[in-house]
């Protein structure tokens, strides 16, 4: 079934591309959230009409985009966890312990956005990547300290 994307989504295409995908994937899950439009005649005419505005929207959110990845670059993090003997940490900091830090700050930032493999289990310093906007990331330093 082809698609035309209203928004950008992970893997499969930003917003204005027609797409493909499974009948059962857009009708249960892009169309009714209206992350994307069926791909008919009439609305493939439309969104060529539509495609300048998107651009300019889409100009003026990477402006944004890069702003906001500037002042994250210059974030430092600091979390502190209960360990045990030989500095074992019981627990982690994940994505969303450092969405919330980051949102205490005031950053608008998701816990999808926030590009960790796997929550942070060691104590020290640890670089972390935030995806701010499509091609757009920044580098923030995350501190673990043990709890006394």
């Amino acid at each position: 079934m082809q698609i035309i994307l209203q928004e950008d989504i992970d893997k499969l295409g930003h917003r204005g591309d027609v797409v493909t995908v499974k009948p059962g994937y857009a009708r249960n899950y892009l169309l009714p959230r209206k992350l994307a439009v069926e791909a008919t005649e009439g609305n493939l005419k439309a969104i060529e009409r539509i495609r300048a505005s998107l651009a300019k929207k889409t100009a003026t959110e990477l402006e944004a985009a890069q702003r906001q990845a500037e002042l994250l670059n210059v974030v430092a993090l600091k979390f502190t966890r209960k360990t045990g003997e030989n500095d074992q940490m019981f627990g982690s900091v994940t994505a969303a312990d450092i969405a919330d830090a980051l949102a205490a700050q005031g950053f608008k930032i998701d816990k999808r956005q926030v590009q960790l493999s796997e929550p942070i289990r060691i104590i020290g310093e640890s670089p972390v990547t935030i995806k701010v906007f499509r091609d757009v990331t920044a580098q923030i330093k995350v501190t673990v300290e043990k709890e006394s």
